[in-house]
């Protein structure tokens, strides 16, 4: 890879000492270093290819990081990255131990504000926009949005707050016509069709003109057009919001860019500039397929094949592939059902649902609140509508659950992928708080499968129990186990005894029971008898099975994937009459888990096979210990 001019480039500072027209060469550097990393790594490539030139423009218009530039999501950010210092550690990003993938102020003084979850840069960058008045300082605020990031609420109500401030703000708005999926909704087609025709903002000044000419009611006749034909003209919404519109421009134009920027950073108040880019530009595989190139794996640039690690038998389907086979097959016997995702339908598995049941199937996007209120509203009118988002995205919907669904026991069922340790994009994407956060509300069943066919009899049991439900289930393949021919419904509140022991008996849920099983063996091979319960259910809990354990052994081990503030341990304990055991409880520590292969994490944080083990043997009383030093020596 060639870097005539990046090579030089370790801050925004060398870029600036560059003249305009050398701008366009640094971009296509930047791009092909992109590509370099990402082929080698796997990461976030379509969107940091499309925010290229933006992004160059950015830090060659504004005194950054005096300058705040507040990116919402960190999908397209690699090139930020590259110019602000970190270039030399790209070979790093998303490995144990190196560079985020995602925005993270504690990295670098140039991640003004963190961002793994979108729809929050507008409200971050109004609330430093005022910081910045309250000081009496200068300098400008910068939010650099994607249109996907604009079907969330947050973005809207970020907007209306920063027309009533009227503070100086500006937004850049990545019109890319894309976000992870398709867009969806009506902003959507409006981004996509009206915002990007050429000739509207002429006729926009021509019929403002034309008005202007009659004193007394041209301006009254301006405003009910506008309110009327509000979507006939561009930047018309935002400037009824109290925004200054510039656009739409060319956002892979860099020299424009640059010049753009550098106006607006002149002016005050909110300023919006709609910049319309293609996602995957300048790479065509990525430009042509903008969703498989999202976030690829290794793969070879020249010919854009993906490197497959060469495997001797076929691995187990995904967690995400059997829910999907399970959604659609329950569909086809019960047509209450109806699937919603957030503009995730490929990476929740509800793509199958959607191609076989397109009436029945709704993408709300980027909108976890609406989602889960959409779907009461269903389930109020006699539908069983499945809820398919990603647990750290659920978060974002927690009063909707509490306020529209529980206190109203409406059957909406929750399926919440990448629970647990998700792995490279590390904490804003780790799904370990649903336990806590769902089983404090009351009427919500909480359940997690230990393996892909119990997902499947999982989300029969949850269609069939006529309430609130959720099933938390990882991310990646399932174990390998045998596929019931059908889904059975499971007896609720109960868990199952795997294996037997007499001086510990691990407590285990999800995707720690296997784990367990293998730290059971390793106990066995030290003398140390433990057995292992899949416990299956949070909620309701399994207090019988809990006393039964607690006489056999009245030693007890929680395993869990959810922090230990309130989740399953946290249960076990408050089901237990005090006394009756003791229990040690396993979990994700009071602390962010970092980025990195899940394996590395989990043994980093004890929760693999060996370390449960180890931390058990630690634990059990010194006959216990003792008698596993002698089976060692």
């Amino acid at each position: 890879m060639t870097m005539e001019l990046l090579k030089d480039i370790d801050s925004p500072a060398d870029l600036k000492k560059l003249k305009p027209e050398q701008l366009p060469k640094v971009a296509a550097e930047v791009r092909a270093f992109i590509l370099d990393t990402v082929s080698k790594l796997g990461g976030h490539l379509a969107s940091s290819l499309g925010s290229t030139d933006i992004t160059v423009a950015l830090h060659y218009a504004f005194d950054t990081p005096k300058d705040r530039l507040v990116w919402d999501t960190g999908h397209q950010t690699y090139g930020h990255k590259i110019l602000t210092g970190r270039k030399d550690r790209m070979g790093t990003i998303r490995q144990f131990g190196g560079l985020s993938g995602f925005l993270k102020r504690s990295e670098s003084e140039y991640d003004s504000f963190g961002a793994g979850h979108a729809s929050t840069a507008i409200s971050a960058a109004l609330g430093m926009a005022v910081a910045r008045d309250l000081k009496g300082e200068k300098n400008k605020v910068v939010a650099i949005v994607s249109d996907g990031c604009m079907t969330g609420g947050e973005s809207y109500e970020g907007l209306q707050n920063a027309g009533q401030v009227q503070t100086d703000i500006i937004v850049v708005l990545n019109d890319n016509q894309m976000f992870i999926s398709n867009r969806v909704g009506a902003l959507g087609a409006f981004l996509s069709k009206l915002l990007t025709l050429g000739a509207v903002r002429n006729a926009e000044h021509t019929v403002k003109k034309f008005l202007a000419r009659f004193q007394f009611w041209g301006e009254s006749i301006l405003r009910l057009a506008k309110r009327a034909k509000v979507l006939l003209f561009p930047g018309m919404l935002f400037e009824e919001m109290g925004f200054t519109y510039f656009g739409p421009v060319d956002g892979h134009d860099v020299e424009q860019l640059a010049s753009v920027f550098k106006h607006v950073k002149t002016l005050g108040g909110p300023v919006l500039v709609h910049c319309v880019t293609k996602k995957g530009k300048g790479y065509p595989a990525a430009e042509e397929d903008q969703y498989k190139w999202h976030g690829p794996g290794k793969f070879d640039v020249a010919t854009a094949k993906f490197l497959k690690t060469p495997i001797t038998k076929e691995p187990p389907p995904t967690y995400t592939a059997v829910f999907g086979k399970a959604v659609v097959k329950e569909a086809e016997s019960d047509p209450r059902i109806v699937g919603i995702t957030a503009a995730m339908p490929e990476g929740t598995g509800m793509d199958a649902f959607r191609d076989r049941f397109p009436k029945r199937y709704f993408d709300v996007g980027l909108a976890e609140e609406h989602a889960v209120t959409f779907a009461a509203g269903l389930a109020s009118e006699g539908y069983r509508p499945i809820v398919a988002i990603y647990s750290t995205f659920l978060q974002r919907a927690y009063d909707q659950i509490e306020h529209d669904v529980c206190l109203q026991k409406l059957p909406v069922i929750l399926c919440l992928d990448r629970a647990g340790l998700v792995g490279e994009d590390g904490p804003t994407h780790h799904g370990v708080f649903d336990y806590s956060y769902l089983r404090m509300i009351p009427g919500m069943t909480v359940m997690a499968p230990a393996d892909e066919n119990e997902l499947q009899n999982m989300l029969r049991t949850a269609i069939e129990l006529n309430a609130p439900v959720s099933i938390r289930y990882p991310r990646g393949n399932g174990i390998g186990v045998a596929m019931d021919a059908e889904a059975k419904a499971l007896p609720v509140g109960k868990g199952v005894r795997l294996k037997d022991g007499t001086d510990v008996t691990l407590l285990a849920i999800g995707n720690r029971v296997h784990p367990a099983l293998e730290a059971a063996q390793i106990l066995e091979d030290k003398g140390i008898s433990a057995g292992v319960v899949n416990m299956r259910f949070v909620k309701p809990m399994d207090v019988e099975l809990l006393k039964e354990c607690a006489a056999k052994t009245p030693r007890l081990v929680t395993i869990e994937d959810n922090v230990i503030q309130g989740g399953f341990g946290s249960a076990v304990l408050e089901a237990l009459t005090p006394g009756r055991a003791e229990v040690l409880r396993l979990g994700i520590p009071d602390s962010f888990v970092e980025h990195g292969a899940p394996h590395l994490l989990y043994d980093s944080i004890g929760l693999s096979g060996p370390k449960i083990a180890e931390r058990v043997a630690a634990w059990l009383p010194q006959k216990s210990r003792a008698a596993a030093q002698s089976q060692e020596a």
